[in-house]
């Protein structure tokens, strides 16, 4: 008999809500079939099998919460297949020992070693996971320093991992990096002392202990925002009848990531308006040569390939914020995220290396993702790498609003419905169907005048879409 047990699902992913299984006890499957759909923060999943045989017991059920290293199933194994299941399996699904788990939740005081390792070598540390939008660590606020400010910004409590970034991940335990994440530390950023520069849980409490000294006055104000977030609510039932409904782990994680956005973020949003006649009647003219290619000629596919090509004339606006280390990292490639609503909440898949596909190619990838978004069937992957974010609501109606900047990024377009306007045009008034944008900007990054600059190069391209090709 073989068990076959949740393996790492992703960097900063520790549990997930089973939403269906999908085999029944007597089943024979094989290795790298999907055996169980997962909900976790920041996807919905199908996990392989890392075994083969037939399905013996089956120990989870729809609804139940499973941690990294739960056993999903037991298999009768053919002769050969139990070993080669068992041994991919330890660097990857193995439990943590309880020792471990009861190390991670110790108070911050304490001061007991890390629990001894597994009798295995220690993993070679795979690289991290490009953030997506959510957030694991509680629903508090830390204040963090940010060395490129004059004074301390108040952050909340998610490991910071900057998209980017290069360089091999922390040597770290199961146990050190839950506690890292349970008390808001990146651990990526903790000075090892222990054998051959590994984080110990000690070095991840002293690291916290020297943010929260460094940050002076700014405590008061993190103390009153913590205050805040976790007073309690009135008893609404006095008043009437109420229903209370878990978040899903997206829901949760979406409200983390942009809180955490909107609190260490100086947002500014700048409007325009863009005459998008020219464009609409391409859109009109080619659209059925795009759905014969398995496409959705749709205004944001075009509006893609416009930011694509402008991030390329403005790189500050295809960068991110290393507070720790003093710099901004300019980002060489170019990915274009794109805001889907789906009935579990706001997924943002990304586009690719935008700047190299045309608007055709666009159109076929982005029908693909929205479908696999509505689908349950994003990956982790999928969502990950964005240097840029359109969130279009002109299906659903509005003139303006201010969309959320999509961290690490440090910019999100939004764009509202068209409607047909009057405008004076060579002498007259001429009925034309006017585009609304809305453009969001961090602030530290990017300066009002270059912003502004930004959006009319936006507006023109839309306005003149053969502007793409003369200068793309």
């Amino acid at each position: 008999m073989t068990e076959f047990k949740i393996p790492e699902l992703g960097e900063n992913v520790a549990t997930g809500d089973v939403t269906r299984v999908l085999v029944n006890v007597g089943d024979t499957i094989a290795r790298d079939q999907p055996v169980v759909e997962l909900e976790t923060d920041k996807a919905t999943i199908e996990v392989p099998s890392s075994v083969a045989g037939v399905v013996k017991e089956i120990k989870v059920k729809r609804g139940d919460k499973v941690k990294v290293g739960a056993v999903v199933l037991t298999v009768d194994a053919p002769s050969g297949e139990g070993a080669a299941g068992s041994s991919a399996a330890p660097s990857e699904s193995a439990p943590e020992p309880p020792a471990a788990e009861a190390s991670a939740s110790a108070p911050p005081s304490a001061s007991a070693p890390p629990p001894a390792p597994a009798p295995t070598p220690a993993p070679t540390p795979a690289p991290a996971a490009a953030p997506t939008p959510s957030a694991v660590g509680p629903t508090r606020v830390v204040p963090m320093p940010v060395r490129s400010a004059p004074e301390a910004a108040v952050q909340p409590a998610a490991p910071v991992k900057l998209e980017g970034a290069r360089g091999p991940a922390a040597a770290a335990s199961p146990a050190v990096r839950r506690l890292a994440r349970e008390i808001g530390v990146d651990v990526n950023a903790v000075q090892g002392t222990g054998a051959g520069g590994r984080i110990t849980q000690e070095d991840v409490k002293e690291h916290a202990r020297r943010i929260l000294s460094s940050v002076g006055s700014a405590g008061a104000a993190g103390g009153a925002v913590v205050a805040r977030a976790m007073r309690p609510l009135p008893d609404f039932q006095k008043w009437g009848e109420v229903e209370r409904q878990p978040w899903s782990n997206i829901r949760r994680a979406t409200a983390e990531h942009l809180t955490y956005a909107w609190t260490t973020i100086p947002h500014v949003t700048q409007c325009d308006k863009a005459d998008v006649g020219a464009l609409e009647e391409l859109r009109k003219q080619f659209k059925e040569r795009v759905a014969k290619a398995g496409g959705n000629l749709t205004i944001t596919a075009m509006l893609v390939r416009v930011l694509a090509t402008a991030v390329k004339k403005f790189p500050q606006f295809n960068a991110s914020i290393d507070g720790e280390r003093g710099e901004i990292v300019f980002k060489k490639y170019v990915n274009v995220g794109v805001a889907v609503d789906t009935e579990r909440g706001l997924l943002v898949p990304v586009i690719r290396d935008a700047d190299t596909k045309n608007i055709m190619e666009i159109a076929v990838e982005l029908q693909r993702l929205a479908e696999r978004a509505r689908e349950k069937k994003l990956s982790l992957e999928e969502m990950s790498g964005g240097g840029i974010t359109i969130s279009n609501l002109g299906g659903i109606g509005g003139t303006y609003f201010t969309p959320i900047v999509n961290w690490p990024e440090v910019a999100i377009l939004g764009v509202s419905r068209g409607t047909t306007e009057p405008v004076w045009k060579d002498g007259h008034w001429e009925p034309r169907q006017m585009l609304p944008l809305s453009l969001s900007y961090d602030h530290r990054v990017i300066d009002g005048a270059d912003a502004m600059r930004f959006l009319r190069w936006v507006v023109e391209a839309i306005e003149q879409p053969f502007l793409l090709s003369l200068v793309g």
